[in-house]
C-alpha cells in the first residue's frame, strides 16, 4: 500500500508538471480587435483610396458600370474623383481618432460607409480591397467606441467662427439659386449655386459665372465681405490658438488664450513634493495653475494636463500673468523658505487682497512667512510628527489627529506657534 501511494504522488507530480489545466491564451484577440487597430486600419485605408483615386482619375473619362451608376448617375458622376476627396477626409478623421475625439469617431462611421460604395459606383477591382478592409473597420470602430471619449474642446469664439462661415455658405447658396434668373450663364441647379459662392468666398474667380443684374452684383458683393470676414476670424480663432499651443507645449506654458480664461482658480508658487499631494487634494474642486522656473518639470506636468507656466514665481509680472487678481488663493510650497518669502512678498504686492497659504520648513521661519503677508503658514514636518506621536501612542488613525479645533502653523493673527 506504501507503495502504492508512492507510485500515485508521483503520477500527480508528473501530471502537475507536464499536463497544465489552465488555458493558455495562443493568441491575445485584445491585441488585434483595440482601439490601435481601428485606428491602424483607418490610415491604411485612406492610404489605399488616395492611390485608387489617384488611378480612376487618371483614367479620363472612364466608363463608370457599376450596379449604383446606373441607378443613380447624378451621384456616379463624381465617383470619378470621390477616392482622393475621401482620402483627404479620412486624413483628418485619422488625426481625431488618434488624439480619441468622440467627433472623428462619428465622422469615420459615417465616412467609411461611403467608401464601400465605390465599388458599387465604379465596378474597378483596385477599390474592392478598400471595400473589404472598410467592412472591417467599422465593426471595429463600434466595438471600441467607448475608447473615443474625448471632446472636442472648443471656445465660444471658435464656435462661432465656425458657425459664421456655415451661416455664410448657406445664405450664398441659397440666395444664388434664388437669384440665378441674374447671373450669366443662369445659375439654375444647387449644385451650381454652391460651386458659385465657394469659388467667390475663395477670391478665385473663374468668371465662367459672373453677376449681370445689380441685385446679383450687390448680392456677390455681400459674399465677398461677409465670406472674408468670416474666413479670417475662423483663421484667427482656430489657427492662431493651434499654434500658440504648440508652441506652448514646446516650453511647457499654457496660452495667452488659457491664461485669460483663468478664473477663482489657485496659484501654486513653484513644486516640490508637496505640490503633487495638493494637486491631488485639488483636483476636481478647484482650477490650478502651478508656476515654476524648472522647464523640464512644466513639460511633465503639462503632459498630465496640468496647468504651468514655466517662469520665476518670485516675479509680480509673471503673477499677473497668471490672473492672480481674480485668483481664490495662493499656495506657496517649496523646499526653500527664502524663496518662499520672495513668493509671498511678490503675491501680496500683485494681489493684496489674495488669501495666501504658506509651507514652511523651519518651523522657525514661520513667523518671518507671516511678516510678509502670508495668512496662514503650514509646517508639515510638525504635521508629520504629531500623526507618528499620536500613532504610536494612542494607536489613532491619521485622521483623527486633526480632529480637534488646534492646527500646526501660524496664522496671521495667532502670537505664537500652536503644535
Amino acid at each position: 500500500m506504501a507503495g502504492d501511494t508512492g507510485e500515485n504522488e508521483a503520477d500527480s507530480a508528473l501530471e502537475e508538471l507536464f499536463y497544465h489545466t489552465d488555458r493558455i491564451r495562443f493568441v491575445h484577440w485584445q491585441e488585434f480587435t483595440g482601439a490601435k487597430t481601428a485606428v491602424l486600419l483607418t490610415g491604411v485605408i485612406t492610404v489605399l483610396s488616395f492611390v485608387t483615386g489617384l488611378s480612376t482619375l487618371s483614367q479620363g473619362e472612364a466608363a463608370l458600370e457599376g450596379p449604383i451608376a446606373t441607378i443613380v448617375p447624378e451621384v456616379a458622376a463624381y465617383a470619378q474623383f470621390a477616392g482622393v476627396l475621401f482620402a483627404f477626409v479620412l486624413g483628418i478623421v485619422m488625426v481625431g481618432l488618434q488624439r480619441r475625439k468622440r467627433l472623428a469617431w462619428y465622422s469615420a462611421v459615417l465616412v467609411l460607409p461611403l467608401v464601400t460604395l465605390l465599388p458599387l459606383v465604379t465596378l474597378r477591382a483596385t477599390d474592392i480591397p478598400v471595400s473589404v478592409l472598410t467592412l472591417v473597420t467599422v465593426p471595429l470602430l463600434a466595438a471600441n467606441r467607448g475608447t473615443f471619449d474625448r471632446s472636442l474642446d472648443l471656445s465660444s469664439l471658435q464656435i462661432a467662427a465656425l458657425l459664421s462661415i456655415v451661416g455664410v455658405v448657406v445664405y450664398g447658396t441659397i440666395g444664388a439659386y434664388a437669384l440665378g434668373y441674374g447671373f450669366s450663364p443662369e445659375i439654375s441647379t444647387w449644385s451650381d449655386s454652391f460651386y458659385y459662392v465657394i469659388v467667390t468666398i475663395a477670391t478665385v474667380g473663374y468668371g465662367d459665372i459672373a453677376p449681370e443684374t445689380p441685385q446679383a452684383r450687390w448680392f456677390s458683393l455681400s459674399i465677398i465681405v461677409f465670406g472674408t470676414g468670416a474666413f479670417t476670424a475662423a483663421v484667427g480663432a482656430l489657427v492662431v490658438p493651434a499654434i500658440e499651443k504648440r508652441m506652448a507645449n514646446a516650453f511647457g506654458n499654457m496660452t495667452p488664450s488659457g491664461l485669460n480664461l483663468l478664473e477663482d482658480h489657485v496659484l501654486v508658487l513653484g513644486y516640490s513634493d508637496i505640490t503633487e499631494s495638493l494637486l491631488e487634494e485639488l483636483t476636481g474642486e478647484r482650477e490650478v495653475v502651478v508656476i515654476t522656473p524648472d522647464s523640464d518639470r512644466a513639460s511633465e506636468l503639462d503632459e498630465r494636463d496640468v496647468n504651468v507656466l514655466a517662469a520665476d514665481p518670485t516675479d509680480e509680472a509673471t503673477l499677473r500673468d497668471a490672473s492672480i487678481d481674480v485668483a481664490s488663493g495662493v499656495v506657496v510650497a517649496t523646499r526653500d523658505d527664502a524663496q518662499d518669502v520672495l513668493g509671498v512678498l511678490a503675491a501680496r504686492r500683485a494681489n493684496p487682497d489674495v488669501r495666501i497659504v504658506a509651507a514652511a520648513n523651519d518651523q522657525h521661519n514661520a513667523d518671518k512667512l507671516v511678516d510678509v503677508g502670508a495668512d496662514e503658514v503650514i509646517t508639515p514636518m510638525v504635521i508629520g510628527g504629531r500623526i507618528l506621536g499620536r500613532s504610536v501612542l494612542d494607536g489613532a488613525e491619521p485622521e483623527s489627529v486633526f480632529d480637534g479645533d488646534d492646527t500646526s502653523g501660524v496664522r496671521a493673527d495667532d502670537t505664537e506657534t500652536v503644535l
